[in-house]
Order: C-alpha cells, then sequence, then structure tokens
C-alpha cells in the first residue's frame, strides 16, 4: 500500500468513497486470492485424475 503506484491509487480512489483502511485491506486480499488461484487452478485441457 505504500511503494505499489496502482495499489496507492486504489486505496486513495477507496477512501475517497469513505471505506475504512480494514475494508480496503479485505478488497486487496479477495483481489490477490483470485489472481493466485487461477494461477494455481489446474487448466481444463490438462484434465482431472479421479481416483
Amino acid at each position: 500500500m505504500n511503494f505499489h503506484e496502482p495499489t496507492i491509487t486504489y486505496v486513495a480512489r477507496r477512501t475517497a468513497e469513505g471505506k475504512s483502511k480494514r475494508d480496503i485491506i479485505c478488497y486487496l486480499k479477495r483481489y490477490i486470492i483470485r489472481e493466485v488461484y487461477h494461477l494455481l487452478k489446474p487448466t481444463q485441457a490438462a484434465g482431472v485424475i479421479s481416483g
């Protein structure tokens, strides 16, 4: 929240909307989890092996 320019812009925008710092951190965590999930999720082409 201090060094990443897009995040600084996001925090400023959400603060102007009246969101609390706690809410903003929650939103950022959700965004990060969504990004990581898509990186870790197996692709459809790889298929899923069922046992």
